[in-house]
């Protein structure tokens, strides 16, 4: 790829910062209740953990093995993306500071009051100080740092109070981690719901424990460390099984280099040097935050809080309905098997699924059930009913992905519990994450097998589904499920290369065939369409393809969340092509890619994001999406998505996000489909169901 062709794409790490930029703005909306608000800070914060631990990461160790290696987006180095990255972040921080400043002002209206000791009344004082003496002195670790004692390895995202001690006009260095079994918050006694970080009462009180010096400097830090370990580029023992060497691979994590410091306050040019030296940091790695360094408090302060106090400072309740298109007693194998059903998270439930692998647990007829997993929720209904169906005798294989990212002792935690109620356990293979979202139940009824097969955009968390938008596609097509069988069968022995007529199977097929369907569609020219809803966009090959099919005059339209390494808009290569995105209330993660108008559409619902990741270097699965009601019901929510007026922002073609313009009636899509959700009636069967709003607002956007 030449210089010239940079003109339509970008960094992939910049993409993504200007997609959490976009989530740091929502924190800005005057509309949302402000304990909401707050939440768009955390989540902010927590992308940027992992941002910093995964991405930045991954490039450090890059500018050690490929130093010149080049971006093939932008052209830029390891070492030039990550100065840009440590620019770019820097007044993403400062917008979160001044954010984070104001809504603390405003939740103080509210009786909400996040304090530093300074501010506390003189009973409140005498308290913190009691509680100090009494629950913090006795578990804390002090070392002060000489030539005795080296200094000491400061844990990933653990926050330490640090000081520079003076004695007999003799410096030294002084740290103290925040104990992980103290809680972040101390709430004060009182009606109001006032509060102070647990680190800011270690800091006032510093002076207690350390007694003999003077305090010189003092102040909070959190290191970030590197977490971008693969464990098949690890030395194992031979002898350990996966489960193991995962565990090791925990350990491993929180000993890697640092990538960033955050600090509460200014510091010295010497104390500054003295953190540097002692890090392995330069000073563009620091950065100065009056944010807390951990927000997970943030999403509790709303249960500390009254009833009315509450409703004013959150979200209206919601909570997913149970589609009114599925009868609640009427077997839902059995409904399945009449006609294919979609649920639609979070708008709609997860129960109907849950509710199916109960019943395959216990129904006699069901002789196997298959599935992949690759996040579950810390309680889950789904790995109680797969044991069930284990001791009543059912064949259980389940894969579960060891490596999911923070989720391997979770997810290890779970493949004990399947395996011991008697459970096939596979995990993953060699080099491949699995990422598909697949299950496969089968049925012998008089003496025929029979499929029932799930499709899913998202994880079978019972957590995420209330928070995440994502598509469940339920169907008795044997087609589907045969092929579903083949692939269950070639996890099983470890073959990646298997033949499938149907679903399309990252990583022999999946990519092959998108570029096949883009094909397709620049061969129509100006009458080709695609619509593509992704979480990101980076794999260069379709990319080019997308471009070539703009030129060719192919109308793209794709709503795309986090990153896009495609610029849209661009004269002469990518002016046929719109990009959007909806930030909200829920996390946007379903996949859906559309070729076609009409009744020649190929329509698929993907575990995978065109990511490179996604497309050569995971096992993914895509399924034909063949029922008109079930696509229909897609359209209906990409019809949504499109006529979003309230959150959406269109991608422009130099990187930047804009508000997309007003119309005369403003749509919140995620509100939208909210409503819809809870307006459902169950329709009698001669009874056609009321036209939406949505229907009367906008007809299909996508074929116009």
């Amino acid at each position: 790829m030449d210089a010239k062709s940079y003109t339509f794409t970008q960094n992939r790490e910049l993409s993504w910062l200007k997609f959490n930029d976009r989530v740091l703005s929502e924190a800005t909306d005057e509309t949302l209740p402000l304990l909401e608000r707050l939440k768009f800070l955390a989540i902010f914060s927590s992308n940027l953990d992992e941002f910093f631990m995964i991405r930045v990461g991954s490039l450090f160790d890059m500018m050690h093995v490929k130093a010149h290696a080049i971006d093939n987006k932008s052209g830029m180095t390891p070492q030039q993306q990550l100065e840009c990255i440590y620019r770019e972040v820097r007044p993403l921080c400062e917008k979160r500071d001044i954010l984070f400043q104001s809504i603390e002002t405003q939740l103080r209206a509210h009786g909400v009051s996040h304090l530093t000791y300074a501010e506390l009344e003189p009973v409140e004082q005498k308290y913190v100080k009691q509680y100090f003496k009494s629950s913090i002195l006795p578990i804390l670790s002090p070392q002060i740092i000489d030539t005795h004692h080296p200094f000491p390895h400061l844990q990933n995202k653990v926050i330490h109070v640090c000081a520079m001690l003076k004695l007999k006009n003799k410096y030294s260095f002084a740290v103290i981690p925040v104990p992980l079994a103290l809680p972040d918050l101390l709430f004060l006694p009182g009606h109001e719901l006032r509060y102070i970080r647990m680190e800011h009462i270690i800091l006032e009180f510093l002076h207690l424990v350390f007694e003999n010096y003077v305090i010189d400097e003092k102040a909070c830090i959190c290191v970030t460390r590197n977490a971008d370990i693969n464990p098949d580029d690890e030395a194992f023992d031979v002898g350990n099984d996966f489960r193991n060497k995962m565990k090791k691979v925990l350990g491993q994590r929180r000993r890697l280099a640092p990538v960033r410091l955050e600090v509460s306050a200014s510091l010295s040019d010497r104390f500054l040097s003295y953190l540097c030296e002692h890090l392995t940091l330069t000073p563009s790695m620091i950065y100065i935050t009056v944010s807390p360094m951990t927000m997970d408090y943030v999403y509790s302060l709303a249960d500390k809080l009254p009833e009315a106090k509450r409703k004013a400072l959150t979200y209206p309740e919601f909570k997913p309905q149970y589609p009114a298109r599925i009868h609640k007693n009427e077997s839902i194998l059995r409904q399945v098997q009449k006609e294919d059903l979609l649920l639609s998270y979070p708008y709609e439930s997860m129960e109907p699924f849950l509710q199916m692998i109960k019943e395959a647990s216990n129904d006699p007829t069901v002789i196997s059930i298959k599935i992949t997993i690759y996040r579950l929720a810390r309680k889950t209904k789904l790995v109680e009913y797969l044991c069930n169906a284990a001791e009543n005798g059912k064949d259980v294989t389940v894969l579960i992905e060891l490596r999911a990212r923070f989720d391997e002792q979770n997810n290890i935690d779970w493949s004990e519990r399947l395996e011991e109620a008697g459970c096939t356990i596979i995990y993953g293979l060699e080099n491949y994450k699995v990422h598909s979202k697949l299950c496969l139940i089968t049925k012998k009824e008089r003496g025929e097998i029979r499929y029932i097969t799930q499709i899913g955009t998202g994880n079978y968390n019972e957590k995420t589904a209330a928070m995440y938008t994502d598509l469940s596609l339920m169907t008795a097509d044997q087609k589907i499920g045969q092929d579903a069988n083949i692939f269950f069968q070639n996890m099983g022995i470890g073959n990646l290369m298997g033949n499938y007529q149907y679903l399309l199977v990252a990583p022999v097929s999946l990519k092959s065939t998108i570029l096949q369907l883009i094909d397709e569609e620049i061969a129509k020219g100006e009458n080709g369409r695609i619509f593509l809803k992704l979480n990101s966009l980076t794999d260069i090959d379709i990319i080019e393809r997308l471009k070539e099919a703009s030129c060719a005059g192919v109308r793209i339209q794709m709503m795309i969340r986090g990153i896009c390494c495609l610029l849209p808009q661009v004269p002469g290569k990518t002016e046929n092509i719109q990009v959007f995105n909806v930030v909200g209330r829920f996390l946007e993660h379903s996949r859906i890619y559309c070729f076609g108008t009409g009744k020649n559409e190929k329509m698929y619902l993907s575990s995978a994001d065109f990511m490179t990741r996604n497309t050569e270097r995971r096992v993914e699965v895509a399924c034909p999406v063949y029922n008109p009601q079930i696509q229909e019901q897609i359209h209906h929510i990409m019809d949504a998505s499109c006529a979003d007026s309230v959150k959406a922002r269109i991608l422009c073609a130099d990187g930047r996000y804009v508000k997309k313009p007003a119309t005369a009636v403003p749509v919140d899509s995620q509100l939208l489909l909210m409503k819809e959700a809870e307006a459902q009636t169950t329709p009698s069967d001669d009874t056609p169901q009321k036209e939406t709003f949505l229907s009367k607002l906008c007809h299909r956007i996508f074929h116009r």
